[in-house]
Formats: structure tokens, C-alpha cells, sequence
């Protein structure tokens, strides 16, 4: 569905909408939900031009990418080096700042052609490439900057893929905390991600992205409505969802929104309960 005043990525038409949302909620709340084609059914949400087709080659890239790799070359170590010169040395997978800028950067499918993105997408490549090749392989959640750890957490080694998998030292890592926090590094934050915690922070890496570009409050909505459909997200995107109803509009599915969001916080937040539900109010009241 084409917008004559935006540029692209077009979204797909309400009916393939449905159906990816649905695919998308079945495979959140799976035993054991696959990142890869979470993120792919986040891409075709985005871009309308992704069909079936499309999320088959992405995931035979990886696939290839995968069998490229050298069979069991080691510890930690030796598989973090291995898919380091894979990944960040033969195909240059890496940021620049510029990404940042982009949608793009957060949609798997264009992050394996452009070989660009941001550091939480080219770790999901890191991931998916080394997962499938048998490497001891996790998301590592870094506040402001995501990277990927090989082995348990007495051999950890961790890797930046928005560096081109430059492997870092603990005072690396530090850095890194400490640049964006201002705290010290924790050892709980070098814990294994989560499927779904990757999923809802590149999820919220879109809604900031859309929120930065009032124009773009449909991406806002899509990528609020997706995180909605992970089990145990926070009750404050009904807020956020309700806000953006209204922002563009839908006076009335918006105050219904808010007013279920009130619903919800009531017992352990009254002031703010109150304050959802006078918005709701002032919502209604532009529908007369």
C-alpha cells in the first residue's frame, strides 16, 4: 500500500497484515520461538515487498552463511575468531553511524543484503549464522548496545558485530556499559538474551526510531501492536498504543485503549490510572 508522501519500505495490505500477525503470535508463544523467523515476520510487517519467497532466501542465506563456517573449530574463542573472519572479514557485516538513521537497519531481511545495521540486528545475523553451525552461541543484552557471547559464563567470550565482531576484553565491555549507563558493568548483564527480550528491543529500537519522525506514527503503531503479541509485555504499550490512536485520528479505538490501559494499572496506580482516563475523555470529546 503505497503512501505518496513517504518513502519506502510500503506496508502489506491489511489482509497480509492479519495473516503475519498471527504467524508472528503463534511463534512467540511457541515452546521455543524461533528468532529468525520473528524477525522476518517483523520485516514483512515493515515492508510490503517481502513475500514468502523473500523470507525463504533469508533464511537460506543464513543457512549458507552457516555452512560456511569450519566444522567444530574449538573453544569459545576459536568459534567467536571463526565467525568473526566469516561474517565481519569475507562479507564485512558491520554499523557505521549512519544506520542508525535507518528502518532498514532493524528489518533482518535488508540488514543480510545491505550488510548493514544496527549492533542488535547484526548480532541476530551473528547468532543465526553461528547457532546452526553447532557454536555455543547467545544474545548478550548490554545496556545501549547488544553483542553475542560464545560458551558458559567461566569462558565467555564476547563479540561485537557492529564492529565487525571485534572480540572484546572485559574492559571493552566495561566501556561500553559505562558509556552508555554511566554505571559500572554488572555480571547480570552479560547473562544469555532471551528470543523475545531481543525481540521486544528491536521492537523498541522501532517505535523510538518512528517516534524521532512524527510523520511516521504508522511504523509507530505496527511495531507497538507486534510487541503487544509477545506474552508478558509491559501494560504501558496499551498507553503508548492509545496515545498513537489518537495522535492519528482514531479518536474513538483510542480513548477505548487508554481506557483499558486504566483498567489495568487502577489498583497498583490510581493517579495514573486517573490521568489515562482523562485523556480517554478528551479523546471522545473530539469526535463531537
Amino acid at each position: 500500500m503505497r503512501h505518496p508522501y513517504l518513502p519506502p519500505p510500503y506496508p502489506p495490505p491489511p489482509e497480509r497484515s492479519a495473516e503475519l500477525r498471527r504467524r508472528f503470535t503463534e511463534e512467540a508463544r511457541s515452546e521455543r520461538p524461533d528468532l529468525s523467523a520473528l524477525c522476518l515476520l517483523i520485516g514483512a510487517e515493515a515492508d510490503g515487498s517481502l513475500d514468502e519467497a523473500g523470507i525463504d532466501a533469508a533464511q537460506l542465506e543464513l543457512d549458507r552463511l552457516a555452512g560456511e563456517l569450519p566444522y567444530r573449530p574449538g573453544g569459545p574463542h576459536a568459534w567467536a575468531e571463526a565467525v568473526q573472519r566469516l561474517l565481519g572479514g569475507r562479507y564485512d557485516f558491520h554499523g557505521t553511524p549512519a544506520d542508525y538513521d535507518r528502518l532498514e537497519s532493524s528489518l533482518l531481511h535488508e540488514v543480510l543484503r545491505r550488510r548493514r545495521g544496527l549492533p542488535i540486528l547484526l548480532s541476530v545475523v551473528w547468532l543465526e549464522v553461528a547457532r546452526r553451525a553447532g557454536a555455543p552461541v547467545y544474545g548478550v543484552a548490554l545496556p545501549g548496545h547488544f553483542v553475542v557471547g560464545f560458551g558458559a559464563a567461566e569462558e565467555q567470550v564476547l563479540a561485537d558485530p557492529f564492529d565487525g565482531g571485534r572480540l572484546l576484553t572485559g574492559a571493552d565491555a566495561e566501556m561500553l556499559v559505562v558509556g552508555a549507563t554511566g554505571a559500572p558493568l554488572d555480571a547480570s548483564m552479560l547473562e544469555p538474551a532471551a528470543p523475545l527480550e531481543v525481540v521486544q528491543r528491536i521492537l523498541n529500537n522501532i517505535r523510538a526510531w518512528a517516534s524521532a519522525r512524527p510523520e511516521r506514527s504508522d511504523v509507530a503503531l505496527w511495531a507497538v501492536e507486534l510487541a503487544l503479541l509477545v506474552p508478558a509485555h509491559p501494560a504501558r504499550l496499551r498507553y503508548e498504543r492509545g496515545q498513537l490512536l489518537v495522535q492519528r485520528g482514531e479518536f474513538a479505538s483510542g480513548a477505548q485503549e487508554l481506557e483499558y490501559y486504566a483498567d489495568l494499572i487502577e489498583v497498583v496506580d490510581e493517579s495514573t490510572a486517573l490521568q489515562a482516563r482523562q485523556q480517554a475523555h478528551t479523546a471522545r470529546a473530539m469526535l463531537n
